[in-house]
């Protein structure tokens, strides 16, 4: 009789346990009836019973998510841009790409030049480099 006991006793402890991690790890919009901090100690207080009370009515379903508008993009909206309208718009992407690709940061290492020798594109011999074994 003594080891049902024991055996009662550590299943009431796992299942608190787990209601308590899971009670304060859920998302506070959930909980449905009082709030989570509320629910935690619920959990706590009384061992068994809040568990229970948690899983059947603290613990709701997850909150619908909200349809979010689409952006600006024509591929969004089911317009279709005219042509002319179109190579507007990639011209004016490629010139944004191009700014984003000439822009520097301090600290960075200035762009090279086409007229820089350094530039030539073939790989800087260094002072470890043997050119014999290459």
């Amino acid at each position: 009789m003594v080891r049902f006991v024991i055996i009662g006793v550590v299943i009431a402890v796992a299942f608190t346990l787990y209601a308590l991690v899971d009670a304060a790890m859920t998302d506070g919009s959930r909980a449905r009836g009082v709030s989570k901090p509320v629910w935690v100690v619920l959990v706590v207080l009384l061992p068994v019973i809040g568990g229970v009370l948690w899983f059947l009515i603290g613990k709701g379903a997850t909150p619908a998510k909200r349809p979010v508008a689409p952006d600006d993009d024509p591929r969004f909206s089911g317009t279709r841009m005219s042509k002319d309208d179109l190579d507007l718009h990639m011209r004016d992407l490629e010139q944004r790409l191009r700014e984003l690709d000439d822009e520097r940061f301090p600290g960075e290492d200035q762009p090279r030049s086409d007229n820089d020798p350094d530039s030539t594109g073939e790989e800087q011999a260094g002072p470890d480099d043997d050119p014999a074994q290459k």
